[in-house]
């Protein structure tokens, strides 16, 4: 019997990429999940970096920024889904910025330019991860990849989004659950 599609809500959650994702887009991702409702769900990719520092993310926009901590930070790959928009994801900061999304429980993700300002200038929020693109799933997708075994779900950790090592964060994220990726097989067996 399948389950009611309404009763999952991933929203705050990581969703972990199981060995053997047919997607290479997906291979080895963990996916903060920003917004999942019955209409769909939207996440961010939060271990593939690309080759863009925020530095060079700024000074397209034309803005300085003014936070050394941050300058060598790389961009991450969010998703295949608008790869020329920004998308940050940032510690509350309850909603200073004209277009953000909080996430119940957990952070916020702001899209407007008004975010990248306020950093610019040495404000704005102290954690943040900033994407090109985002990940997107229609009514129904996402659940169904997870009744395949796409993919792993687990509470999401902002520590592992924001002060753990890029190569790091998928052997982390795993570890939520109690998982070494040694455990999980490439692919089914056979009896």
């Amino acid at each position: 019997m399948a389950a009611n599609p309404a009763s999952i809500n991933l929203t705050n959650q990581f969703l972990i990429a199981m060995p053997g994702m047919a997607d290479d887009t997906f291979a080895g991702a963990v996916v903060y999940m920003c917004e999942h409702t019955d209409k769909g769900a939207l996440g961010l990719v939060i271990n593939k970096p690309i080759d863009i520092k925020l530095r060079n993310l700024f000074e397209k926009v034309e803005l300085p920024l003014d936070r050394e901590d941050l300058a060598d930070a790389p961009v991450y790959f969010g998703g295949p889904v608008q790869t020329e928009r920004g998308f940050v994801l940032h510690e509350p900061v309850g909603g200073h910025y004209s277009s953000s999304l909080t996430i119940p429980g957990g952070l916020e993700m702001t899209t407007s330019k008004d975010v990248l300002e306020a950093l610019s200038n040495g404000a704005g929020p102290k954690k943040v991860l900033v994407t090109l693109g985002y990940s997107g799933w229609s009514a129904g997708q996402l659940e169904d990849e997870i009744a395949r075994n796409g993919w792993l779900t687990v509470s999401a950790s902002p520590e592992i989004i924001f002060d753990t090592p890029v190569e790091l964060r998928y052997e982390r994220a795993l570890s939520l659950l109690g998982v070494h990726p040694s455990m999980l097989m490439q692919e089914a067996g056979h009896a």
